[in-house]
């Protein structure tokens, strides 16, 4: 009876197990067994030493085979890797944890693994390396910047390859500030462009006499009052938003960012019934909020400089850009019976920021749909959606409310 790769002696010392494991690799991948694909060659030679297909492979023997293969490795993935032998406690490690790993994909068992208990990186701060580039510079501020876990921060510092480029939060801004100069030429005004009378006859901002054209709940965000508001808001969704697209990439933001933005708009049509919207800052207060809030839950693993001084800087700029707001709302309208634009768009961006956000910024690399908070929060924002909706559609007429004449 053939002996298998489990069933073969162990040697008793380490260095003639590394030289016997390292001749049974060299003999698989000189042959047809592993096939070209990373993901595949991996997972075919972990399979040589897991016969019964248990899905476990020894410590001793998972050790010896990084020593083997550990050139082959980035060095952070590999510092994990030992990370994970080392605290292993039943003797056994989970094969399909590394072909993930080798693949660019981390199980939640794994971050477990790594993050529980005593399991952690022994390894030197990945501030403290030397002779980096001005990129990888870039890409390590944003690392200490973003994410509050060694292990994440070495695995993002590993695998960005910045390709996608942070191409979202570019093409709104760009896009918002191309409306603004274009509606500055046509108004000839560039301050307070709300006062003009032709501002909401544009199709992009919500009025609530319009709300049946479903576009304007979004649109709204490319218009802004003047460019005191357009200042203060591509500021913050620049600084904050583009580095955390770098890390979380553009569905993860542009979901935040996009739910802020239909929040807002809905939560102006069901508290301030009467008044339209303009301005992107729903969706920029759900990014700053939620990780505003990811640095306050992880205060003691946030590396960044002058944290305090930071946030109480990012606290005033929002609370400066929403004193705006309400003083305009209630500043006597240059048209009445038409109020100014609402500020409850910006308290709608912070109510999803602080749920839906931090779930969704909270667990770098993590798969939403493995999350249940993420299910929880987003299903409650489905439900207001719903409730929103039926707002719109019957409360108007049942309430007799006066709507102001349309733009």
């Amino acid at each position: 009876m053939p002996v298998g790769p489990r069933d073969a002696p162990v040697t008793s010392s380490p260095a003639v197990a590394a030289q016997s494991l390292g001749d049974e690799i060299e003999v698989l991948e000189s042959s047809d067994v592993l096939p070209a694909a990373p993901e595949d060659r991996w997972k075919a030679l972990f399979d040589q030493f897991d016969p019964e297909s248990s899905g476990f492979i020894s410590t001793e023997r998972f050790r010896d085979l990084l020593a083997a293969h550990g050139s082959e490795l980035d060095p952070h993935k590999l510092e994990v890797l030992l990370a994970l032998a080392d605290a292993n406690a039943d003797g056994k490690i989970c094969y399909q944890d590394f072909v993930n790993l080798m693949s660019n994909k981390r199980s939640n068992s794994f971050r477990r693994a790594i993050l529980q208990g005593s399991r952690q990186l022994k390894g030197a701060a990945l501030r403290e390396e030397a002779g980096l580039g001005l990129s990888q510079r870039l890409v390590r501020h944003i690392a200490y910047e973003t994410l509050p876990r060694e292990v994440d921060r070495k695995w993002y510092f590993d695998s960005y390859t910045c390709c996608p480029p942070p191409w979202l939060i570019l093409v709104i801004t760009l896009t918002e500030v191309a409306v603004f100069m274009y509606y500055g030429c046509h108004l000839d005004r560039w301050v307070l462009q709300v006062s003009s009378p032709s501002f909401l006859q544009s199709p992009l901002p919500y009025h609530p006499q319009l709300r049946t054209q479903a576009w304007r709940f979004l649109t709204y965000m490319f218009m802004h009052a003047g460019i005191e508001h357009l200042g203060l808001n591509i500021a913050m969704q620049l600084l904050v938003g583009v580095p955390l697209e770098m890390v979380h990439g553009a569905l993860r933001i542009g979901l935040v960012y996009g739910c802020g933005v239909l929040a807002g708009s809905l939560a102006v049509s069901v508290t301030d019934m009467v008044a339209p919207v303009v301005g992107s800052s729903g969706g920029v207060y759900a990014l700053v909020s939620a990780h505003l809030a990811n640095v306050v839950m992880n205060w003691s693993g946030m590396k960044c400089q002058f944290k305090l001084f930071r946030m109480a800087m990012a606290l005033v700029c929002m609370s400066v850009e929403f004193g705006r707001a309400v003083w305009l709302r209630f500043y006597p309208p240059a048209f009445p019976p038409c109020p100014n634009p609402s500020f409850v768009a910006h308290l709608g961006g912070v109510a999803v920021g602080l749920t839906l956000g931090v779930v969704v910024l909270q667990n770098f690399e993590q798969r939403l749909q493995e999350q249940t908070l993420f299910w929880i929060f987003f299903s409650v924002y489905t439900l207001f959606i719903m409730c929103a909706l039926f707002w719109n559609i019957f409360a108007y007429s049942l309430l007799d409310v006066k709507l102001p004449p349309p733009p």
